[in-house]
């Protein structure tokens, strides 16, 4: 495909990445020439200087052969006007990122009045996440599948858990319910099989029925309820969206914001929230607001390296969970290796999103992509497919097909029935099939047979 990216920041390189990978062509617009040279000193992209409301500038990018037009500059404004400008120059389809809070309420108004295909809000994506981990504390992500239905779930094996040492195959809390799809162990990550042996610190990833994991986590005496009453340190965008959804679940949040406007904002829009003006970073302001008596921490300050510090420092004070923003990839790698599983990424979230977005359209006629996750910290995926006609397997059962190596297709949603598939079953016309993959990138489902049938 065509794609032509407005905006050479943290998440325009995160999508010249991802597509550029996966063979698109790419065009990146932005009037920062440092930031263009960064980008195509890394990647093989096409990099263009100038302002990409231009009309002089996007003829020159290529607009009238462009597939996608995505607009992920700094200002809402500016990615309106661009998908606006974009669309009626000729390009096929346009996504934008659009942040204030004052917008979120009009989606459905900018998608049809100005064309935008797909509108990307990083910090309401990030701050669902959130809910989702507040939902289901004690594991490091929940990506959900199948509108809700199915759930997949990472978490850090314990010497506690008594999983270390056993074959999957062995594990009798797993029976049919769930499956592990996923083991990541010295930064190698393995699709296992049933004589995979588990071992301490292994990282995996397990799907199935959310209540069936919740079963599988009290058996391994790791269940907690739900997170009621969070420390924040940050009042930004994500923070205001977070407040006004767990609000909703009962969940009564402590929120600490160095800025004082901020604050009279925040104590304006969110009234049954506490906010306290201080320095997050300040320990001494932590430990008097009961630190150690939260049960969660979530760290959302504009500054990865206060993130972490006081994560960190919640982690040291017995904190059980612990949540920290992070923007920078490089600092994932770091935070991870000191701790810190719990990792939250907007831009990550925001790529996502919109890589399902654009494999759906390059893919429709094959399979619907409902959902891509990037997991373990992006050396694999877990794809959502619906299945169609098209399936050169459909109907055999699923011992007869000769699948690639490091794939796996890990669960089954068949007329809001979960099925944890056996060699035994088949996959049929409209079935939603989830795949864990090392591959590059999940486009359908006949991509992952290898060797026919047997």
């Amino acid at each position: 495909m065509e794609v032509i990216i407005i905006g050479a920041g943290k998440v325009g390189y995160t999508l010249a990445k991802y597509l550029s990978d996966e063979g698109d062509n790419i065009t990146v617009i932005d009037s920062n020439i440092n930031a263009l040279n960064a980008i195509m000193e890394k990647l093989d992209v096409m990099g263009l200087k100038g302002n990409g409301t231009s009309l002089k500038v996007l003829h020159e990018a290529g607009i009238k052969k462009a597939d996608v037009v995505i607009s992920v500059t700094n200002s809402d404004e500016v990615n309106m006007l661009c998908s606006l400008t974009a669309k009626k120059l000729g390009a096929k389809y346009t996504i934008a990122r659009v942040r204030a809070p004052q917008y979120s309420e009009e989606i459905i108004m900018l998608k049809d009045e100005l064309g935008i295909d797909l509108v990307i809000n990083p910090e309401k994506e990030a701050a669902l996440e959130i809910v989702k981990l507040i939902k289901f504390p004690s594991v490091r992500s929940v990506d959900t599948f199948a509108k809700g239905m199915v759930d997949l779930v990472g978490f850090t094996i314990l010497e506690s858990d008594g999983l270390d040492g056993n074959a999957i195959c062995q594990i009798k809390a797993l029976k049919d319910s769930i499956l592990i799809s996923g083991v990541e162990r010295n930064g190698i990550v393995y699709i296992p099989t049933g004589d995979f042996i588990l071992r301490k610190d292994d990282k995996i990833y397990v799907i199935g029925e959310h209540k069936k994991i919740e079963t599988f986590f009290k058996k391994l005496g790791r269940f907690q309820d739900k997170i009621k009453n969070p420390l924040i340190i940050g009042g930004g965008r994500i923070t205001h969206y977070l407040v006004n959804i767990i609000d909703k679940i009962g969940v009564t949040p402590k929120i600490i914001e160095f800025n004082i406007e901020k604050c009279r904002e925040l104590n304006e829009s969110l009234p049954d929230a506490i906010v306290i003006n201080g320095d997050g970073t300040d320990h001494e302001l932590l430990l008097s607001e009961n630190l150690e008596c939260s049960d969660a921490f979530i760290a959302l300050t504009g500054r990865d390296e206060e993130n972490i510090i006081t994560s960190l420092f919640a982690m040291n004070n017995n904190v059980k969970n612990v949540i920290t923003k992070i923007t920078r990839f490089n600092y994932n790698v770091i935070a991870k290796n000191v701790g810190l599983d719990t990792i939250i990424s907007p831009k990550t979230i925001t790529a996502n999103k919109i890589l399902k977005y654009i494999r759906f359209l390059k893919d429709r006629n094959k399979c619907s992509i409902e959902n891509v996750y990037k997991i373990f910290d992006e050396k694999a995926e877990a794809v959502e497919l619906l299945v169609n006609n098209n399936v050169s397997f459909l109907n055999k059962k699923l011992k007869d097909v000769s699948l690639m190596k490091d794939v796996i297709i890990a669960t089954i949603v068949r007329n809001d029935k979960i099925i944890i598939p056996s060699g035994d079953d088949k996959i049929e016309f409209g079935d939603r099939i989830i795949i864990i993959s090392k591959k590059d990138k999940v486009s359908g489902i006949n991509d992952l047979v290898s060797g026919g049938f047997r």
